[in-house]
C-alpha cells in the first residue's frame, strides 16, 4: 500500500514550519496514542503515521530530501513507530515535543523517574440515623455504631505476619510503574504485578490477608444541630474507612431520618397544627390552651371562628440552622361537630335552629344567593 503524503497526514499545507508541524503533531499524537485507544489497531496505525511524518518533517534534512523527492528520498530512513526512528532525528529540533507524554498521562517522568506513593484515601461511608420531632428542632446528641475498615490490631496497618514489612516489588523496583519504549515516547504504565502500589507482602498478616485493614465496630458520638431536616447529611471528617498504605481516612455522612410527630407537622422552619374547639367556643370566643414545642401556651378564640381559620403564634416554631430567629406555629381550627346528644342538648340545639336568622350565617346567605341566581 503507498504512503500518504507526510503533509496530508499532518494536516499541514507543505510551508508548514517547526511550530505548526509540532502543533499538528502534538494534536494527533493526543488523539491517537495507544495507551488512550487500547485494542484500537487503526487508531495505533495512525499513530504510527503521523510519528513517522513528524519525524521526517522536523529533521531539516529529511524534510529537504522528501520535499525534492518524496519518499523514495527518504525511505530507509524513517523509523516509524517503536522502531527508534533511525538515527534519534538526526539533530533535528524537538524541544516540548516530550510534554505529550505529560499531557496524555499526567505528568512525564523522563529520565529516573519517582517512586509512586502506595497510600490509598479510605472509602466514604454513609448511614442513616433516625431522630425524633423535638431532638430535630431543638438539637441533641446521639451515639451511633459504624461498621469500618480500621487499621488492623495484629499487623498495626504493615499488612505483614508477625511485624514483617513489605519489599519493593521486583518488576517495577518499587516505582509502582513498568515503562516501554514507543518511537520517541517513554510511556509508563500502572505496574501489573503489584497494582501501581511498588511493594508486595511476601508473608501476609492472617487477619486482614495483607491489606492492613480490618473490619471494627466503632461507637461514634454525633452533635445533631438544632433546625435540621429530613434527608438532610452530616459530615463527620474522617470517619470513614481508613486508607491504606498510610492514605487518609474518608468520610462519614450521617442523613437525617425524621420520625413524624402526633400532633405536629413541619413546613421548612414552621410547625402546623389542628386545633379542635366547640360550637360554643367558635360562637362566642374562648380563652383555650394549645400545645406549642415549647409547651402549652394560652390562645384567645374569637367569637364568630369559622372552621379552617388559620392562627399564627409568632416565633413558636422550628429553630433555623445556625441560630438566627425561629419560625412561627400555625394553628389551624377545627369546629368539631357533636355527634352524641343528650335530650336537654338536643332541645337547646332545636330552640337555636328556630331562633337562626340570615344574619346569623353570612357566609351561608351569601352561597344559597349565588345558588339563586345561578338557576334563575
Amino acid at each position: 500500500m503507498s504512503k500518504r503524503d507526510y503533509y496530508e497526514v499532518l494536516g499541514v499545507d507543505k510551508g508548514a514550519g517547526k511550530d505548526e508541524i509540532k502543533k499538528a503533531y502534538r494534536k494527533m499524537a493526543m488523539k491517537f496514542h495507544p495507551d488512550r485507544n487500547p485494542d484500537n489497531a487503526e487508531a495505533e496505525a495512525k499513530f504510527k503515521e503521523a510519528s513517522e511524518a513528524a519525524e521526517v518533517l522536523l529533521d531539516e534534512n529529511k524534510k529537504s530530501r522528501y520535499d525534492q523527492f518524496g519518499h523514495a528520498g527518504v525511505d530507509g530512513q524513517a523509523g516509524g513507530f517503536g522502531g527508534g526512528f533511525g538515527g534519534g532525528f538526526g539533530g533535528g529540533d524537538f524541544g516540548d515535543l516530550g510534554d505529550i507524554f505529560g499531557e496524555i498521562f499526567g505528568g512525564g517522568r523522563r529520565g529516573g523517574g519517582r517512586r509512586r506513593s502506595s497510600a490509598r484515601a479510605g472509602n466514604d461511608l454513609q448511614m442513616a440515623l433516625e431522630v425524633d420531632f423535638s431532638e430535630a428542632a431543638f438539637g441533641c446528641e446521639k451515639t451511633i455504631s459504624i461498621n469500618r475498615l480500621a487499621e488492623c490490631g495484629t499487623c498495626h496497618g504493615s499488612g505483614g505476619k508477625d511485624g514483617s514489612k513489605p519489599v519493593d516489588c521486583d518488576m517495577c523496583g518499587g516505582m509502582g510503574e513498568v515503562r516501554r519504549q514507543q518511537g520517541f515516547f517513554t510511556v509508563s504504565q500502572t505496574c501489573p504485578k503489584c497494582q501501581g502500589s511498588g511493594q508486595k507482602i511476601d508473608n501476609p498478616c492472617g487477619k486482614c490477608n495483607g491489606d492492613g485493614r480490618s473490619r471494627k465496630k466503632t461507637e461514634l458520638s454525633v452533635k445533631v444541630p438544632a433546625g435540621i431536616d429530613h434527608g438532610q447529611r452530616l459530615k463527620l471528617s474522617g470517619e470513614g474507612d481508613a486508607g491504606s498504605k498510610g492514605g487518609p481516612a474518608g468520610d462519614l455522612y450521617v442523613v437525617i431520618d425524621l420520625k413524624e410527630h402526633d400532633l405536629f407537622e413541619r413546613d421548612g422552619f414552621d410547625v402546623h397544627c389542628t386545633i379542635p374547639v366547640s360550637f360554643s367556643q367558635a360562637a362566642l370566643g374562648a380563652d383555650i390552651e394549645v400545645p406549642t414545642l415549647d409547651g402549652k401556651v394560652s390562645v384567645k378564640v374569637p367569637s364568630g371562628t369559622q372552621s379552617g381559620k388559620k392562627m399564627r403564634l409568632k416565633g413558636k416554631g422550628i429553630q433555623r440552622l445556625g441560630g438566627y430567629g425561629q419560625g412561627d406555629q400555625i394553628m389551624h381550627i377545627h369546629v368539631e361537630t357533636p355527634q352524641t346528644l343528650t335530650k336537654e342538648q338536643e332541645e337547646l340545639f332545636m330552640k337555636l335552629a328556630e331562633m337562626d336568622s340570615d344574619n346569623s350565617h353570612p357566609m351561608s346567605r351569601g352561597f344559597f344567593d349565588k345558588v339563586k341566581d345561578l338557576f334563575q
